[in-house]
């Protein structure tokens, strides 16, 4: 091999080894990333019909799904989730559920369970506290539900009761450390 080649060779060797060394990073960063999911749905998955509205004949038992996050980074001191229809209100969106002060040992909340022990209701579509489930109207393309997920660095009674998911969200903008989402759809 000419001395050149071999320099040429070096380079190949060195970039292979910075490439494996860039996806084994990747890698690493997606397992350890702060992820939410709703246990038995994929990113897009369809909602059972218990968890529609029970109200106005929307056919369902306004239980709300289960959620699961993980890796919710260091510094976390509360965590906030909400439950948004972009394209409801014929696409000015409707808010389904904001609740925060969630501690940061909480992993997750259970179908149609109590929310957890400290945590704050904010305001749903309704002007009421809790989950209000989905009721798009008959023969619409399947409704998008966004699940966020917020870790903050606000302790866990630092915000009020009540607050609507855009009072929420001006509450919380220079507070959030990481935030991850999933995505169901519901239609009738």
């Amino acid at each position: 091999m000419t001395r050149s080649g071999f320099g040429v060779a070096r380079r190949l060797l060195f970039v292979g080894v910075c490439a494996a060394f860039a996806l084994a990073s990747a890698q690493v960063y997606a397992l350890e990333a702060f992820a939410v999911s709703s246990p038995g749905l994929a990113d897009g998955g369809t909602l059972d019909s218990s968890h529609a509205a029970s109200a106005n004949n929307c056919g369902g038992g306004n239980l709300s799904p289960a959620l699961q996050w993980r890796n919710a980074p260091a510094g976390t001191k509360s965590l906030a989730v909400t439950l948004f229809d972009p394209d409801g209100a014929k696409g000015l969106g409707i808010v389904h559920w904001v609740q925060y002060g969630i501690a940061p040992s909480t992993t997750g909340l259970v179908a149609g369970g109590a929310a957890p022990p400290g945590s704050i209701a904010g305001t749903n579509r309704t002007g009421g506290t809790g989950y209000y489930g989905p009721c798009p109207p008959v023969g619409d393309v399947p409704h998008h539900y966004v699940a966020q997920v917020y870790a903050l660095d606000l302790p866990p009674d630092a915000l009020p009761a009540g607050l609507t998911r855009d009072a929420l969200h001006a509450a919380i903008k220079d507070h959030v450390i990481a935030a991850t989402s999933t995505v169901l759809r519901y239609g009738r």
